[in-house]
């Protein structure tokens, strides 16, 4: 039980985060040190979308997901 304890993290969502962004478009490419995902929003029948959120992570964190 003592180990359990001890793997335990404590994460804070805060309410702007936790309402979300929407997207209809992702893009993930990476590099030997990173991976970046892109998550973009596009309108229909627009040829130019915004990035709404860009995550940046190293091989071994995106690994474990």
């Amino acid at each position: 039980m003592q180990e359990k304890k001890e793997n335990q993290i404590n994460i804070e969502l805060t309410d702007e985060v936790a309402s979300g962004v929407y997207t209809n478009l992702a893009i993930i490419t990476h590099s030997p040190s990173e991976f970046v995902a892109d998550f973009i929003q596009m309108m229909p029948g627009v040829p130019k979308g915004k990035v709404r959120s860009r995550i940046i992570m190293t091989p071994q964190n995106a690994k474990r997901l």
